[in-house]
């Protein structure tokens, strides 16, 4: 995982890119994955592996770690959006929900998102709601081919599916608003390990259920260090650095791109519709990310402070005396710099 100082250092536009690349290449590793391991046992390996990862890395460092209130806060984020997300989408799979439906309902949460923000104070521009109706017909478009008739799938199933639509939307914004100031290695590293231990039960209760092969090893790897490490940490970063609504919309981007890279890598048609939903999808993320002026994970420039003071009656022999000049002068911490009179002494 890069340094993250020079994360914050590169472009929004850079670091929103390579979210939606990493991020959308989960969904094709993933089916993979599924071909050798139980889902549970998957999710168990894949956060167990991160966490102690991230946890090296912190420690190797130096990385401060999150106590009190700050520990509590990324304890929460790991349970909503790692172990509550995944588990509750993986369990829908298993219970015969189609993927394609499990897609198209994931791809309303920057829709669900910025809802809840209005009751958190966040303000949602019209551009913005715009934006994010060109990106769900875009999510629409991609995936709607892929919707088919459920396999034995009840009503249990559908309520797994919203349930985790519901976590990725509450922990994104929690995140956001409670636990985006710790470090990022660190705090993921308790955000992976808190899911872990969350869904050991499920995963002994699969049996850790998996092949030893080199492909369940090489689609184990890759969740691991290219979703969990890699891609989590931009997600952190982008989070930490621009509006919540803003990196939200990037998702409307994830089932389009993720049908371009199955079609690169696994081969499966890439259709008109799903070239439209590209398109579609992407002009709904402008939208949305640009009623601002600034790229999804950009912080907004601070404006400079201009140096004031208060001017006094002056006379025409003193009024070109009232001209003000910053002191060229150390000043003591915690004092706030003062404009004085020139020439300074």
């Amino acid at each position: 995982m890069t340094d993250t100082r020079n994360s914050l250092r590169l472009p929004a536009a850079v670091l929103g890119i390579a979210f939606v690349l990493l991020w959308s290449t989960g969904y094709p590793a993933a089916k993979v994955a599924l071909g050798h391991f139980g889902p549970f046992t998957l999710l168990e390996a894949r956060f167990g592996g991160a966490g102690l990862i991230y946890a090296v890395l912190a420690l190797l460092r130096g990385a401060a770690w999150p106590r009190g209130h700050a520990a509590l806060h990324s304890a929460v984020v790991g349970s909503l959006t790692l172990a509550l997300q995944f588990g509750a989408l993986y369990l829908a799979v298993v219970l015969g929900v189609n993927v394609g439906m499990i897609a198209l309902v994931i791809g309303t949460m920057p829709i669900v998102t910025a809802l809840l923000s209005l009751l958190l104070g966040e303000v949602v521009m019209p551009l913005q709601w715009l934006g994010f109706a060109f990106g769900f017909a875009g999510v629409a478009l991609a995936v709607g081919e892929g919707i088919g008739p459920a396999h034995g799938a009840g009503p249990g199933a559908y309520v797994a599916v919203l349930l985790g639509l519901l976590a990725i939307s509450v922990g994104t914004l929690y995140q956001k608003r409670f636990a985006s100031d710790t470090d990022v290695r660190s705090s993921l590293a308790l955000q992976h390990l808190v899911a872990a231990l969350l869904l050991l039960p499920l995963a002994l209760y699969e049996g850790f259920r998996f092949d030893r092969s080199v492909a369940s090893m090489a689609s184990l790897s890759w969740v691991i260090g290219v979703n969990s490490i890699s891609a989590f940490a931009l997600f952190f970063v982008l989070l930490r650095r621009g509006a919540v609504n803003q990196v939200a919309a990037l998702f409307f981007l994830m089932p389009p791109v993720t049908a371009l890279i199955d079609y690169l890598v696994l081969g499966d048609r890439l259709s008109v519709l799903k070239i439209s939903g590209i398109a579609v999808a992407a002009f709904g993320v402008y939208l949305a990310t640009r009623s601002r002026g600034v790229l999804p994970g950009a912080a907004a420039p601070a404006a400079p402070r201009a140096m004031t003071a208060t001017p006094r009656a002056t006379t025409p022999a003193t009024a070109r005396a009232t001209t003000l000049t910053p002191c060229p002068i150390s000043v003591p911490a915690r004092v706030t710099p003062r404009s004085c009179r020139a020439p300074c002494k």
